[in-house]
């Protein structure tokens, strides 16, 4: 059972990638996309993706659970997209904003601060706020296959920290399976184009978050299958993030 209420696929994508304004983005630009889920999940399914792997037109690898089995514990991998494996089914569950959770005590402070629409500066004299930050958008993302939903997300077993192994958790029992959509380190050119980094909801460090990570010296195709992390937010000098830590989706069924 998820924390809050679950909105369809297409509505909670549109809110990861950009929020108000993205229905009609949907509409005009869904040609040419193509999502990973298996006929019997079809529209309602999502496929997650890295973009140091792939784009939204050929997406590559896609968020996988090893072996399909929906067990507490088991790993969440990416593997090569394939329209009839049940393993890379995923519903997507809109849980909220930052702010959200910080008022139900599932979130620190800090990150309730920065991620959550707060103002870090405040000049008691003025009564003005020097600066404020985003009121990020939080989700879980549920493990589906063929279209049904199992209760289990993807998330950590314990609070994020370096190398923690993400695989799939219950959902809704806190907020280690919860997802925090980082748009400040965000890029692309429309909603359905977008690119960002994904904070674990139990992150307590605000200036070096913890964020899904592909581990940087592996790819898909090892065998043992690499297992996505946790790993610090890793950007460049220019401030852009690196590939591995940045993910976007499609919905629907691949051709």
């Amino acid at each position: 059972m998820s924390i809050k209420s679950k909105v369809c696929a297409a509505a909670a994508t549109l809110t990861l990638v950009g929020g108000a304004g993205a229905a009609s983005a949907l509409a005009a630009g869904t040609a040419g996309t193509a999502g990973a889920a298996t006929l019997s999940c079809g529209s309602i399914c999502i496929d997650i993706f890295s973009r140091h792997y792939g784009t939204h037109h050929h997406p590559g690898f896609v968020l996988d659970v090893l072996h399909q089995d929906a067990k507490v514990g088991q790993p969440v991998i990416l593997f090569r997209t394939r329209n009839r494996d049940p393993a890379e089914d995923f519903t997507i569950a809109y849980q909220g904003q930052v702010s959200d959770f910080a008022t139900a005590g599932l979130v620190t402070p800090a990150l309730a601060l920065h991620y959550g629409g707060g103002c870090e500066f405040f000049s008691v004299a003025k009564q003005k706020c020097l600066k404020y930050y985003p009121n990020d958008y939080a989700y879980e993302i549920e493990y589906a296959p063929d279209g049904v939903d199992s209760g289990l997300c993807a998330g950590v077993p314990t609070t994020a920290a370096q190398d923690t192994l993400v695989s799939l958790q219950p959902c809704g029992a806190s907020a280690k399976t919860v997802w925090v959509v980082d748009i400040a380190h965000s890029i692309g050119r429309s909603f359905l184009r977008l690119y960002v980094p994904l904070i674990n909801g139990s992150d307590t460090s605000f200036s070096h978050p913890f964020v899904l990570h592909y581990p940087g010296n592996a790819v898909p195709t090892d065998v043992p299958r690499p297992q996505l992390n946790t790993y610090t937010l890793q950007t460049y000098s220019n401030g852009t993030v690196f590939d591995n830590e940045m993910w976007s989706a499609n919905v629907g069924v691949l051709p």
